[in-house]
């Protein structure tokens, strides 16, 4: 029996912020995985290594973890005013799935940083020393993002000592803004689509009694940076300290949160029964808040409560994310600088320009610009630091028949 040989395609395996993933320039692909389809989703679950029944991603480039489950096609762009297309997939583990459905903001920092390794940048807009602003049309939500890298001797400055909590070594800090990062062409409701799509800031879930007493939660549902539905941790029973152990670890918690996530999947209208959920792990994030505590991040260090303006544990395909996602940050953001939002009432209320939230690894500062007008609100812009670099250079190889 013949097998057909592996095949090399030019690759790049990049960390963002607390993500890592295979970035890919659209030109090198194989040329039936330049465009949407069934083989450019089979070609990236063979090169991150899924579906795997083991969740170890043995033989593949992921990490067996949301975080490290990731692809990325980076183009120029043909869009006015932008310099490249940064299209992202979300790798399913355990199933032959990628979801486009949303993007992801830690490896937006990375996208930046490669469109410029990659040439994808007009030579005379990177300075010899200075900072870059890579304008990022972002493919999978329709938004613009720029990218301001730090570059050095013409290159990408990748060394430095911005820390993250969340990413073991010091390195160059990229700033990101999100313009306008509320996605209006998600949602329905009863306004149809909005940063809430409810018209609310606050909605009451009707939820089994199983999964909360008395049938009832309390939800801020906002499309900002990703779709989030944010509620109380101490209506879950939960403080907000928790680390990713003790959720991860609780098949019956994570259960209750896949069900309450579809549960505001449908409020929010993204999907129109229950049974789409399944195929929608992406979007939406569900993250629970509470009000500053003093707590042991995963790394040993006690964070103080008065570090921090509030507590904020999100989920990630399934499983509590060891960090914050880039995205969901936004959402964070958006959120509290809206006065009566869940996260602004665990904040002190009143609304903010700026937050500090205390998540499993450390801490993080997030800012973002609200308006109110004609009774509704928006999010101009949203900001916030990450860093990048490259991990390995060079390619990938599959079997030639895997896609």
């Amino acid at each position: 029996m013949a097998f057909a040989p592996q095949i090399r395609i030019a690759a790049t395996y990049m960390r963002g912020g607390t993500s890592k993933g295979v970035f890919f320039r659209l030109d090198d692909l194989p040329e039936r995985c330049r465009v949407p389809g069934d083989a450019r989703d089979r070609l990236f679950l063979r090169v991150v290594g899924s579906p795997d029944p083991y969740t170890k991603h043995i033989d593949g480039m992921g990490g067996a973890s949301s975080s490290t489950s990731k692809g990325v096609i980076l183009s120029k762009s043909t869009r006015a005013g932008h310099d490249v297309d940064y299209l992202y997939g979300q790798v399913s583990i355990d199933s032959a799935f990628v979801d486009w459905s949303g993007n992801c903001g830690n490896l937006t920092t990375a996208a930046g940083a490669f469109a410029i390794h990659a040439g994808l940048i007009d030579p005379a807009r990177v300075p010899e020393n200075g900072t870059c602003a890579v304008r990022i049309w972002q493919a999978n939500i329709g938004k613009t993002i720029i990218a301001h890298v730090p570059v050095s001797g013409g290159q990408v400055q990748e060394t430095g000592d911005f820390e993250l909590d969340g990413v073991t070594f010091p390195a160059a800090e990229i700033v990101l803004e999100f313009l306008d990062p509320a996605d209006e062409s998600e949602g329905g409701g009863e306004i149809g689509g909005a940063m809430f799509p409810t018209g609310n800031v606050v909605d009451t879930l009707e939820v089994p009694d199983t999964l909360v007493p008395g049938g009832r939660l309390k939800a801020t549902l906002i499309n900002a940076g990703i779709p989030t539905i944010f509620v109380n941790a101490a209506d879950l029973g939960y403080s907000g300290t928790e680390l990713q152990d003790a959720i991860n670890g609780d098949a019956a918690a994570l259960a209750r949160f896949e069900a309450l996530r579809t549960i505001g999947a449908l409020r929010m209208g993204l999907i129109k029964e229950a049974g789409e959920a399944a195929k929608r792990q992406h979007t939406p994030k569900i993250a629970f808040v509470a009000p500053p505590a003093d707590y042991t991040a995963s790394n040993g260090r006690t964070v103080e409560a008065d570090e921090i303006d509030l507590l904020v544990r999100a989920l990630s395909m399934g499983k509590l994310h060891h960090a914050m996602m880039g995205t969901a940050s936004v959402a964070i953001a958006a959120a509290a600088a809206v006065p009566g939002t869940l996260v602004d009432l665990a904040a002190g209320g009143g609304g903010r320009g700026t937050v500090r939230f205390g998540h499993p690894s450390g801490t993080l500062r997030v800012g973002a610009e609200a308006v109110l007008a004609d009774g509704r609100w928006t999010v101009t812009k949203a900001v916030m630091s990450r860093s990048a670099r490259i991990l390995m250079e060079g390619w990938v190889r599959v079997p030639g028949d895997s896609f």
